[in-house]
């Protein structure tokens, strides 16, 4: 196995010279974060582990593209979102898990478990709402607010100014306040 304090580049390097334990480091390295984007761009994990998949099958047979010198892991989001965008459809929709304060046997539940109840249906709610907006909003606004990336970062990435990216993330925003207004004001839409 290779030594984990090599660089991403020197792995790919090695990988590209045929050592598969160098490439499964690379994998290992960033899979996670892949896939955690993937799922919130998508919606559901099971596609988003597929579109994961194969990101590290289009680097490991495709890797010509990558500049040793560039970030590895904006080179994968790239092919990932890529590959999002090509699929043609629309992402499919969670359905909202709604939390019903009187359970079957008709007894009301404890104030701890409404708390959570509600909670876990914001969350719900504030998943479908990301996942309502148009992918040139949700793009920007899963990279910039969930995984930290900066403006300029984004802009490699989707291949547009600075300056539509910071549009873009706030007219997400925008929208995503919108879709969640009804419960900012204790209300249920």
């Amino acid at each position: 196995m290779p030594d984990e304090s090599l660089t991403d580049s020197q792995l790919f390097a090695r990988a590209r010279e045929g050592d598969t334990d160098a490439f499964a480091l690379l994998v290992d390295r960033h899979k996670d974060s892949l896939v955690n984007y993937l799922c919130r761009l998508t919606g559901d994990r099971d596609r988003a582990e597929d579109v994961a998949q194969e990101t590290f099958l289009r680097l490991y047979e495709r890797g010509a593209g990558y500049s040793e010198e560039g970030k590895l892991g904006a080179y994968l989001f790239r092919i990932a979102t890529n590959l999002v965008h090509s699929q043609g459809r629309r992402t499919r929709r969670w359905q909202i898990l709604r939390a019903v304060l009187l359970p079957p046997n008709g007894h009301h539940t404890e104030p701890a478990q409404q708390a959570r109840l509600l909670n876990r249906e914001l969350g719900d709610q504030l998943n479908e709402a990301v996942l309502g907006l148009p992918l040139r909003y949700r793009t920007p606004v899963v990279l910039s607010q969930v995984e930290g990336w900066s403006y300029r970062d984004i802009a490699e990435l989707v291949g547009c100014r600075e300056g539509t990216v910071k549009s873009r993330v706030h007219r997400g925003r925008q929208l995503l306040r919108e879709a969640l207004e009804p419960y900012w004001n204790g209300g249920q839409p």
